[in-house]
């Protein structure tokens, strides 16, 4: 990738989106499939289908903010997910070639981790010290990474679609509607097994930040806010969003953001929105962009959010066009009023 010399996207024409965002550059070659910040540092993190993994520092310099790159790996077929080590050195990513690589940046990627079919989804369990890694292979397996075979194996009744870890909590989404969450105490066991109170295919999920339940994201522009304990079931409810009309929009990706506990959402109706779970209201509804958002993320403070506007094959290869489907990634810069909670309606107590 370019040298460190050029930094790019300081206010001027790259600003030219409908959220006064700023633009990621070289972005990558096809469509984005995973975007995630360094827990340390404003360094991003973006995987592809055009088999690479990209990394990018971000560059904040009074009121203006830029990219630079900074390295790049590759894999042999598209790459799926990503995470970071919680040290901020490392990045672990996988897809469709059915490994997982660990990349020290700075360094070269070796492979820590091995499926059956491609893996859809990763996280670092920095508590664990232990990599999960869940695919269509209907199977999690976690890993020490200076070990060449899982640690343990945990079958899944169906393919991996979706997973989101906060410890002790994991929660995991696969086909056939299946929710199925772990105590990470005890990660041999299921803690406790739901069918999604959607109707349609689960596609993203966000464990609480206070680990008493989690987001779920489907397919037909609908969200649902479950609670773990018997007891709070009562809270649980479920709210449409990125519709318009008739047309009804796959929500691709749910994040809280690290200090209000608020989340967004983005969509294939390529717009962005901001929610208080807890006073269940929408906070800011951002201008839709000219293609979908199949991936989104907070950096460790929540100062910038990340997403990437491109075509999320949602309509199939059929429906792609190359000379139209150019992919962007693009930085928004939170005000508080968008994502700062508001008091409730009523005189009722937070949780």
């Amino acid at each position: 990738m370019s040298s460190l010399g050029t930094v790019s996207g300081l206010g001027g024409a790259a600003n030219a989106n409908p959220n006064k965002s700023v633009e990621v550059v070289q972005p990558p070659t096809d469509s984005v499939s995973s975007l995630c910040f360094s827990p340390k540092a404003n360094f991003l993190v973006a995987t592809s289908w055009d088999n690479q993994v990209r990394c990018w520092e971000i560059v904040r310099s009074g009121t203006t903010t830029g990219s630079v790159p900074k390295a790049s790996i590759l894999h042999d077929q598209p790459v799926l997910c990503s995470a970071w080590k919680d040290d901020g050195t490392t990045v672990f990513s996988g897809g469709c070639d059915k490994q997982v690589k660990m990349w020290p940046l700075g360094g070269q990627p070796v492979t820590v981790a091995a499926h059956d079919a491609p893996i859809k989804e990763l996280a670092w369990i920095p508590e664990m010290s232990l990599l999960v890694t869940g695919s269509w292979d209907k199977t999690l397996r976690y890993w020490d990474t200076r070990q060449p075979n899982p640690v343990h194996t945990q079958p899944l009744p169906e393919r991996c679609y979706a997973l989101s870890v906060r410890h002790p909590l994991m929660v995991v989404g696969t086909a056939d509607r299946n929710l199925i969450m772990y105590n990470l105490q005890n990660p041999q066991a299921e803690y406790k097994r739901i069918m999604s109170p959607l109707k349609y295919q689960t596609r993203c999920l966000a464990a609480f930040p206070d680990q008493q339940g989690f987001l779920v994201g489907s397919i037909e522009g609908r969200v649902g806010v479950q609670h773990l304990d018997d007891a709070q079931q009562s809270k649980n409810f479920t709210f449409k969003c990125h519709r318009e009309g008739t047309e009804i929009y796959s929500v691709n990706s749910l994040n809280f953001h690290p200090v209000h506990h608020t989340f967004a959402t983005a969509g294939s109706d390529g717009a962005f929105n901001f929610w208080d779970k807890d006073s269940k209201q929408r906070l800011k509804a951002m201008s839709r962009c000219p293609l979908p958002i199949p991936c989104s993320t907070f950096n460790n403070d929540g100062s910038i959010f990340a997403y990437a506007v491109c075509y999320d094959w949602s309509k199939g290869a059929e429906n792609h066009n190359p000379a139209t489907a150019k992919t962007n990634i693009y930085l928004h810069l939170p005000q508080d009023v968008e994502v700062k909670g508001k008091p409730r309606i009523g005189t009722g107590s937070r949780k």
